[in-house]
């Protein structure tokens, strides 16, 4: 069933709203309902992947669930996208994480938007972006290709590894991080920040999406 292009724009709207919600919102109760940083991030670990998995499912028939410009790109790049409507999809999923960061921002109590100071900055983290941008898409195209309905809680698996496997804690998302530079909490991002990690999140998925097309091509 085709969805006109006014629901796939709502449908990655609303989407990446719920998203960054239920990241800096399970971030900010963490932080709130414990001293200790490792059980805070449990805690917005847990919310961040078992949501992911509940928004593929139901609003993957609708648009495809990328809620992320750099997902956004690779189905470009692989043309299954428009740049017209990969376009319009990018400017939805940004205007969506920050409506998402505002609204966790309320339901908390908290000035609706705030700059984080959350520095996030350097090499490592950089690299850890690249990381986790990468898994993120090997975990996508690879169920695409070899099992479709695995496709929601392989992505909320790989988030939620990378939550603990890499420095940064797996933003792999750009909308995701212009979204968190609103929040001034445990899940926040300096602006000053933002900008690299969404340089190598939209590079990593322009070196990765041909690399993974070649790895997971049908033999001839």
């Amino acid at each position: 069933m085709a969805f006109s292009m006014s629901r796939q724009l709502a449908a990655e709207f609303v989407g990446t709203v719920m998203l960054v919600g239920v990241v800096i919102g399970s971030g900010i109760m963490g932080d709130a309902l414990s001293s200790d940083d490792a059980v805070s991030l449990w805690g917005n670990t847990a919310a961040t992947g078992a949501i992911l998995v509940v928004l593929i499912l139901i609003f993957g028939p609708v648009s495809g669930a990328h809620f992320n410009p750099a997902v956004t790109l690779a189905f470009r790049l692989r043309k299954e996208i428009a740049t017209g409507a990969a376009l319009a999809f990018v400017v939805a999923q940004i205007a969506g994480g920050c409506a998402g960061a505002i609204i966790a921002n309320v339901m908390f109590d908290l000035p609706a938007v705030q700059l984080s100071d959350k520095v996030r900055t350097g090499p490592t983290q950089l690299l850890s972006e690249a990381v986790a941008t990468f898994s993120l898409l090997a975990a996508i195209f690879g169920c695409v290709r070899f099992k479709p309905e695995a496709v929601p809680y392989a992505v909320g698996l790989v988030i939620t590894a990378g939550y603990w496997w890499t420095s940064s804690t797996s933003f792999a998302n750009p909308a995701v991080a212009i979204a968190r530079t609103l929040s001034d909490t445990f899940a926040g991002i300096r602006p000053v920040d933002a900008p690299a990690f969404v340089i190598v999140q939209l590079l990593t998925a322009a070196i990765a999406t041909p690399l993974l097309m070649w790895l997971f091509k049908a033999e001839d």
